[in-house]
């Protein structure tokens, strides 16, 4: 099991800027997957959707949301404890609530079902 907190969520206006961190712990030296995922207003835990991934060797992906290609960056600190998601350019779509999660042992399926822990989440609101 991987214990996962986020922060950093906030209101922001169209066209700023967040930085998310995600702090985990525990079951971390197997091979893992950790993700981010974001589950829009009125969506169930169904809806969320793979916003971006790192895997244990810090090989980083991007999920199938076309409209973050370019304007959200995934990183992980040197000390492996720290996952973050860098999103620039915020636009009022991108409000939702964020979710850090982990997968064993590899980035194999971005969809949420398949990820067992998750932390409780941080929600962003982009204001236009």
């Amino acid at each position: 099991e991987i214990r996962l907190m986020e922060s950093g969520g906030g209101s922001v206006q169209a066209g700023g800027s967040l930085k998310l961190a995600c702090v985990y712990s525990g079951d971390i030296h197997r091979n893992y997957c950790l993700g981010w995922f974001r589950q829009a207003p009125g969506k169930g835990r169904e809806g969320r959707e793979a916003v971006a991934y790192i895997d244990n060797a810090g090989t980083t992906g991007y999920g199938y949301i076309d409209s973050v290609q370019g304007r959200f960056t995934v990183s992980r600190d040197s000390a492996k404890t720290t996952l973050y998601l860098r999103m620039d350019s915020l636009k009022p779509e991108d409000t939702a609530m964020y979710y850090c999660a982990a997968d064993f042992p590899s980035c194999h399926s971005l969809e949420s079902v398949d990820f067992s822990d998750w932390g409780q989440g941080t929600q962003v609101t982009v204001s236009s």
